[in-house]
């Protein structure tokens, strides 16, 4: 993927500094170019994932969420039993079939920042290392 694709799935940058501020705090957390978009690391694990949707591109985030765009959408991973699974199974969540702990999620006004920022730390507790999941005070989930 080049610079321009890059580009081209670019998230809102008030979208960007949210999730960023969030993911600031979390130990060995990094904020990196992705493929399309931007994601959230800790180690070599991806937490957080966000990106553009537009005219269906890129085509497996459309295929995903059953939409063509223009959309923001975030991506992050769960331990399904320890959410709410009837939750995610109506918009504005979806469930991308490329691996099976990867929820997806439009970010649409309004959105409840609270809400986003406690999935996005649990996806980073579930694949942060437990000691650095536990200088926040937080318990890892059990790994299924």
């Amino acid at each position: 993927m080049g610079e321009r694709d890059r580009a081209r799935g670019a998230a809102p940058e008030a979208v960007l500094r949210r999730l960023s501020a969030v993911c600031a705090v979390l130990p060995r957390a990094r904020e990196e170019p992705a493929w399309v978009g931007v994601r959230w690391r800790v180690g070599r694990q991806t937490f957080a994932h966000v990106l553009m949707l537009e005219e269906g591109w890129p085509p497996a985030y459309a295929a995903a969420s059953g939409i063509e765009g223009p959309a923001c959408l975030l991506t992050f991973r769960t331990v399904e039993r320890l959410f709410q699974p009837e939750r995610f199974d109506r918009p504005p969540f979806f469930r991308p079939k490329w691996f099976p702990n990867i929820m997806g999620v439009v970010i649409e006004e309004p959105v409840d920042w609270l809400d986003t920022a406690d999935l996005v730390r649990a996806s980073y507790r579930l694949l942060a290392p437990r000691k650095l999941a536990a200088t926040l005070g937080l318990a890892s989930p059990p790994r299924p």
